[in-house]
């Protein structure tokens, strides 16, 4: 199942989605179907916290020029950096270079705390996109990760949740105005979804919503305003958001 979020007329609901239609699924207007090409959608999921995964993927530490981690490396991205599908990524006026960086994002459905990497498929409500916009040149400037990865609109999200899916082999791409700019398969992942969910679970307890992104594969690069970026995934579908300057 496809779960989204969305407004039509003002009205926020949620809902599964079915080829180009969504049917309502609670309140006073379940069962309603709208048209997905007449409602607006919206991230998918309205998490505590975004945990994010740094350096998982062996070839992206690489271009870093660092090694892979012997353990995962994980910050967090407050949940004020959210965009829903088809909204503006904001370049803010302090940064010279804005990255664009594909990732499978994993939902959590059910409080997680020391979970077995044997039963973390038990805690998870399902998968989406996620962009982890970075402002590469204050990364590097500040050393610690917090600025540079924490600006409003910097955690595109969506298009919806898919439910039904095994995380392990799927496609990762990303489009810069329609260019392909990434491309790699979550089975190069160094830390699996599992192990994630034990591992981060082991330092924090995840609650309903929260999300936990995966990591980047190699190939990221600048966005300026004006551009387009699309992080495709196998399974789940397009997350398309533009650039534009703050």
């Amino acid at each position: 199942m496809k779960i989204a979020r969305f407004t039509h007329d003002g009205t926020v609901y949620s809902g599964a989605v079915d080829g180009e239609k969504i049917r309502v699924f609670q309140g006073v207007c379940e069962g309603r179907v709208f048209s997905l090409e007449d409602v607006s959608l919206l991230p998918p999921v309205v998490p505590q916290k975004i945990v994010c995964v740094g350096l998982n993927y062996s070839d992206h530490a690489a271009e870093m020029g660092l090694s892979a981690p012997q353990e995962p490396v994980i910050f967090i991205k407050p949940a004020s950096t959210l965009l829903g599908p088809g909204g503006t990524i904001l370049y803010p006026s302090v940064s010279e270079r804005v990255d664009y960086e594909a990732e499978l994002a994993v939902v959590i459905g059910s409080p997680a705390h020391n979970v077995e990497a044997r039963s973390a498929r038990d805690y998870i409500m399902g998968f989406t996109c996620l962009n982890d916009v970075t402002a590469r040149d204050l990364q590097k400037r500040d050393v610690q990760w917090t600025r540079s990865k924490s600006f409003d609109t910097f955690a595109p999200i969506g298009p919806w949740i898919e439910t039904e899916l095994d995380p392990d082999d799927l496609f990762v791409k990303a489009y810069l105005n329609g260019e392909l700019k990434q491309s790699s398969r979550t089975g190069k992942l160094i830390f699996g979804v599992n192990e994630l969910v034990s591992f981060i679970s082991g330092i924090m307890t995840l609650l309903p919503g929260d999300v936990i992104s995966t990591g980047t594969p190699g190939g990221i690069g600048p966005m300026m305003p004006g551009d387009e970026v699309t992080v495709e995934i196998e399974g789940i579908g397009k997350l398309t958001n533009r650039v534009e300057k703050e």
